[in-house]
């Protein structure tokens, strides 16, 4: 299987206690409904299965896991900031209704005062919301995004207006 065959779900994190367990962390958003009994990780640009022995999930996006034939924390230790991969066909599909920010990555941001920003690069989830990240000129932009701040949003355009508070993209070119 190659990464053009996959889909990245996120890294393992961390080995936990002697026997070759290892946290894993998730980037995938529904995670949850993901099937564990193999689990690619990118290993010199391609992917190694490893087949899970066992794995307890967390809602704080993390699992513990132990992979067959992974008996040691020596042999667990290799696999730390692994990038982990499922193949395309376990891809949980999405209702075409169920909108999220993360969906905004691509999109053209645009600032009903300020104009063109550029293209939204990054969308994270904070504690309190969400954040979209833009180059703008060399230079990373950030805003949050949420009802109050989105105008509206043209799917077929790939375009999300904004209207952020005063101030807020001029704070990033003042020297």
């Amino acid at each position: 299987m190659t990464i053009d065959q996959s889909f990245y779900i996120g890294y393992v994190s961390k080995t936990r206690g002697l026997k070759g367990e290892v946290q894993l962390f998730f980037e995938f958003e529904d995670y949850m409904e993901l099937d564990f009994d193999v689990l690619f990780l990118e290993v010199n640009k391609k992917l190694v299965p490893y087949f899970v022995d066992q794995i307890k999930m967390h809602n704080n996006s993390t699992a513990y896991a132990t992979f067959e034939d992974i008996d040691h924390i020596d042999k667990a230790q290799v696999l730390v900031r692994k990038k982990m991969y499922l193949p395309l066909a376990q891809k949980p599909e999405r209702d075409p209704d169920d909108f999220r920010y993360t969906d905004l990555v691509g999109y053209l941001a645009v600032e009903e005062e300020e104009g063109e920003l550029g293209e939204i690069t990054q969308v994270q989830e904070m504690p309190q919301q969400f954040i979209a990240t833009v180059d703008m000129d060399g230079t990373e932009v950030m805003f949050p995004l949420n009802e109050k701040f989105i105008v509206g949003i043209d799917p077929e355009e790939q375009v999300v207006v904004l209207r952020l508070p005063e101030g807020l993209i001029d704070m990033y070119f003042e020297q």
